[in-house]
């Protein structure tokens, strides 16, 4: 990865780490689902401009209803079940959980996609779900005023994305970057427009609220959707893929700092597990130690 790569996976992760902050200020006083509107509405204004040409125009008529569904799944419900997390658990928490995406998209890939799955893979699977117990085993409190479904808000969150990156893959991968982003964002505001408006709160939003709700939809959605993509094209998905371990990073410092949000000794062993089994899980780090052991030990006996 080149070094103004590296510097964009940086700020890729700040911007997504904020998108947690964002949430947590902003969502009291909109509502998960109308912030969402705002947030889907104005990408989709942003990005829309992309989408200008006979070709791009064409390709998104062309797949309409499998660029609707990848909106569902990739923008609406996991954005929703974020915001509405957001409203009880501390912004660096839900980061961490939702930092189980890979994992998810693992299973669902192996269970309906006929994606394989090695025992290496087993193996993070396995640590990281270890983590997000660590983190959470006190929490998951079902009982009215509890965190647990918030907490099931977030892991049905990171489902949803499992869901999408397979199914982005599978049916959609012929599809420009661009058309994809851009168009899912504006099926997300079209899904969006009728509930987020019938759901908007009568009260008054304060101005700190439409500035982290503006935020939330400028930078931590146009602004990375293209500086995603654009590391795709020019990273690769594997580099790019890092994403996944720096953005609890960044969410939890952004948390520490602008929400005085603690960093338990809990917290912290949990997002070591959790981070491992992830990077484990998706091949970040790779556990060849023993292998290299027993060629040693062959060269010996040699």
């Amino acid at each position: 990865m080149s070094p103004a790569d590296t510097l964009r996976l940086i700020l890729l992760s700040s911007l997504w780490g904020m998108s947690f902050i964002f949430m947590r200020v902003a969502v009291p006083e909109f509502g998960p689902v109308p912030l969402i509107l705002v947030r889907m509405g104005v990408g989709a204004l942003l990005m829309v401009p992309l989408l200008l040409g006979a070709r791009y125009l064409r390709l998104v008529r062309d797949n309409a209803g499998k660029l609707m569904l990848l909106g569902l799944v990739n923008h609406v419900l996991p954005f929703s079940l974020l915001a509405l997390a957001t409203t009880r658990l501390e912004a660096g928490f839900t980061s961490l959980i939702n930092a189980t995406t890979p994992l998810f998209t693992a299973l669902l890939g192996a269970l309906f996609f006929a994606t394989p799955v090695s025992r290496r893979q087993y193996l993070g699977l396995a640590l990281a779900f270890l983590g997000v117990y660590v983190l959470s085993a006190d929490r998951l409190d079902f009982a009215l005023g509890g965190d647990g479904w918030f907490i099931l808000a977030v892991l049905g969150a990171t489902f949803c994305y499992g869901i999408a990156t397979n199914y982005s893959k599978t049916y959609l991968s012929h599809l420009p970057v661009r058309v994809l982003a851009a168009g899912s964002c504006a099926m997300s505001g079209l899904i969006l427009l009728l509930p987020g408006l019938w759901l908007w709160p009568q009260a008054p939003i304060s101005g700190l609220g439409w500035a982290n709700g503006l935020a939330l939809a400028v930078f931590s959605t146009t602004l990375a959707f293209l500086l995603y993509f654009g590391l795709i094209a020019s990273a690769g998905a594997t580099a790019t893929s890092t994403v996944t371990f720096l953005v609890p990073v960044s969410a939890l410092l952004w948390g520490y700092l602008l929400l005085d949000e603690t960093l338990s000794l809990q917290v912290l062993a949990g997002m070591a597990i959790t981070l491992a089994g992830t990077a484990i899980a998706t091949g970040v780090l790779r556990l060849g130690w023993p292998t290299r052991l027993a060629r040693r030990r062959d060269e010996r006996l040699d």
